[in-house]
């Protein structure tokens, strides 16, 4: 009888490992599910094979993540095989063959595994939440039960590569400031460290009395060179326990809230999450899709809970009836009011997929416009506050001179 190795998750979310002897992999997943286990990996092992050092399965689970290109890669590729008439199990192995990434291979054959073992697709993926995030399994599962699986499939490799160009305008916007704002912060630790110390030690000569200004820039300096090692340790504790919070649920809302109340980044925040919204939204009803498994769906692309818990409001009053325009109205920090009656006058005439889209192209553009303005501004901002702390610094120094020359005469 053939010896299985397994992963699979406890009711209590821990992951247990171990071997089992069963017929054939359908009986080693009954049995797991049997013991109240959920299987994440499971491997034939052959005879004499041993486990490798770590207690990792080489099939089965993913011990690296699948990067963002490799997974557009294969939706897009799936979705070609499969509308080109190629069974399933058929496309896996072919995907598998052609896959360059080894991470992204292992993570293949583990689906495959798990859908000739007689699980859908979309249960497959819902795995692997570290790849497939549930908006991606949402849809997925929709195609399945509509049988239109290469469309969603196609549709979601789409709306991946519109998300990644956002990301990198995003991005490629951000690159300049974050590189002056570090530097500002690089010029400031050299001054505080390394130049105001030298200057120090003329004053020093001279038992005259320095500015305000001067003694400020001299205390913050000591400050630096003695405490530094422990403002940098508590900097770094402090960071992680940010970031512990952050992943928090009340922590996450927060800082969500937070950024939506900012001036000029809220605004662009909600912009982009309703950009979001509506093209998933339009992608699915296009697809088929009804509108409130739709709704559940595209709430999932936000990205911000509190824009999220917006929604589901609007969603329960969708359900009871009212039209989406109508629904959607509760959400005025995601949807401005000229939105609102497109979406309305869409429904109206039953071209709400389209219209849809249509606003997240529209919205894409002037996001682009908005960010670029953003930047621009953010820019001469950053110079003059570097070119201020380090004036500051120069003229709080410079002063004494003149008193000690004064002094001196």
């Amino acid at each position: 009888m053939p010896t299985f190795q397994y992963r699979a998750l406890q009711a209590d979310g821990a992951i247990a490992e171990g071997n089992l002897e069963a017929n054939g992999r359908q009986d080693a997943f009954r049995q797991l599910e049997g013991q109240g286990l959920t299987p994440v990996g499971l491997e034939e092992r052959a005879p004499g094979k041993k486990r490798k050092a770590g207690g990792g399965l080489q099939l089965g689970f993913t011990r690296k993540k699948v990067s963002f290109r490799a997974l557009e890669n294969f939706t897009r590729q799936l979705a070609s095989l499969l509308a080109a008439g190629v069974p399933l199990s058929r496309a896996f192995q072919i995907l598998c063959k052609e896959s360059a990434s080894p991470a992204a291979q292992q993570q293949w054959k583990a689906l495959h595994a798990l859908v000739i073992d007689g699980k859908s697709l979309a249960e497959s993926m819902a795995r692997y939440p570290e790849t497939f995030p549930s908006v991606y399994v949402a849809m997925v599962q929709a195609g399945e039960a509509g049988g239109f699986l290469e469309v969603v499939l196609s549709q979601i490799a789409d709306f991946q590569m519109r998300e990644k160009d956002l990301r990198n305008k995003v991005v490629a916007a951000l690159i300049y400031p974050m590189v002056l704002m570090g530097l500002s912060v690089g010029v400031l630790i050299f001054l505080l460290t390394f130049f105001i110390p030298r200057f120090k030690t003329i004053f020093d000569g001279f038992d005259a009395a320095l500015p305000l200004l001067t003694r400020i820039i001299v205390g913050a300096s000591e400050t630096a060179i003695q405490y530094g090692p422990f403002i940098v340790v508590f900097a770094v504790i402090a960071a992680a326990a940010l970031q512990q919070w952050f992943k928090s649920d009340q922590g996450r809302r927060g800082w969500q809230r937070f950024l939506l109340r900012l001036p000029l980044i809220g605004p662009l925040n909600a912009r982009f999450a309703m950009t979001r919204f509506c093209r998933m939204l339009g992608t699915l009803i296009g697809s088929g899709v009804p509108l409130i498994q739709s709704l559940r769906v595209a709430k999932e692309s936000i990205g911000n809970q509190t824009l999220v818990d917006a929604v589901d409001n609007a969603i329960e009053r969708v359900e009871q009836g009212t039209a989406l325009g109508e629904g959607l109205s509760d959400c005025p920090e995601l949807f401005p009011g000229s939105v609102l009656e497109m979406i309305a006058v869409a429904e109206e005439t039953g071209r709400l997929d389209k219209e849809l889209v249509r606003i997240a192209g529209t919205t894409d553009e002037e996001l682009d416009r908005q960010l670029r303005t953003t930047v621009a501004l953010a820019e001469p901002l950053l110079l003059f506050l570097m070119a201020a702390f380090i004036g500051t610094i120069f003229i709080g120094m410079v002063i004494p001179i003149f008193s000690i020359q004064d002094y001196i005469n």
